[in-house]
């Protein structure tokens, strides 16, 4: 496996295919680098080269009991581009890793970044405020806590057979493959990573990072995504980025590199050529 070592000592995994100019992808909660593996190969046939890593607690990466917060993720980011010297990368981040691009951005600019991508991603901030009134309430986030904590394998079940994928919605066809992926993806990060990140998704404000992005920047957001609801995420997030791309696509899930994935691929590739 590749491997490489943080400045903290934390071992990360990652996956590195084809040769071209690089894309990095950042997975979401509580998945590994595998929840993009249909975009990768995608990719890197069309003669991208693909890096993917298990961010830190997740996948086949270290479960540091440390660390498990947005700018630990952004800066293991950091050192796996610089030990790859990554250079004019596009950064690709879905969910929580749309939080670790921009906090990547944020922490250590776009020197080595030509584009970015956010898909159903968590900035600007998910958490309900009084700055915030669109956010979702810290009830919500406490239940995940809660439900992690009494039965985490139960919580990934409900969570892939159902608003994930939009399997819970009328006519919408079940994947179990599908399904099995997201829950053995789950069932591989570290019981406290998952739960620490957690408030790491839900609580970091990106907004001043958002505001700091001076490159081309496409946003991907299905207008169904129940996990993450388009009107507190990608509709803000495409006002605070000049000049960035929203997609909306209707009837799309948050997990549109399952449910979308050839419109995904599509867009993806019109974007990077």
């Amino acid at each position: 496996m590749n491997t490489f070592l943080t400045s903290s000592g934390i071992s990360i995994y990652y996956k590195d295919w084809g040769s071209g100019d690089p894309v990095v992808f950042s997975h979401g909660w509580p998945l590994s680098s595998d929840a993009w593996e249909s975009q990768m190969l995608f990719l890197a046939d069309k003669g991208f080269r693909v890096i993917g890593h298990d961010r830190r607690g997740h996948g086949r990466s270290e479960q540091s009991w440390e660390g498990n917060n947005m700018n630990q993720y952004a800066d293991d980011l950091a050192e796996l581009i610089n030990h790859l010297d990554l250079q004019n990368i596009i950064l690709v981040g879905h969910s929580t890793g749309g939080g670790e691009v921009a906090r990547y951005i944020g922490r250590h600019g776009t020197a080595r970044v030509s584009k970015a991508v956010l898909v159903g991603a968590v900035p600007p901030l998910m958490l309900k405020t009084a700055e915030n009134p669109d956010g979702m309430p810290v009830v919500v986030f406490d239940g995940l806590r809660s439900a992690s904590l009494d039965n985490r394998a139960q919580l990934y079940k409900d969570l892939a057979s159902g608003p994930f994928f939009g399997f819970n919605r009328p006519g919408v066809k079940k994947s179990q493959g599908v399904i099995d992926a997201f829950c053995m993806q789950g069932m591989m990060a570290g019981h406290k990573n998952t739960y620490d990140c957690i408030k790491a998704f839900s609580e970091t404000d990106f907004t001043e990072d958002l505001k700091k992005f001076d490159i081309p920047t496409l946003i991907i957001h299905g207008d169904d995504d129940q996990i993450v609801p388009i009107y507190a995420s990608a509709i803000p997030t495409a006002k605070l980025i000049k000049n960035s791309i929203l997609k909306i696509y209707l009837g799309g899930s948050h997990g549109l590199a399952d449910t979308s994935k050839m419109q995904l691929n599509a867009d993806l590739l019109d974007f990077l050529q």
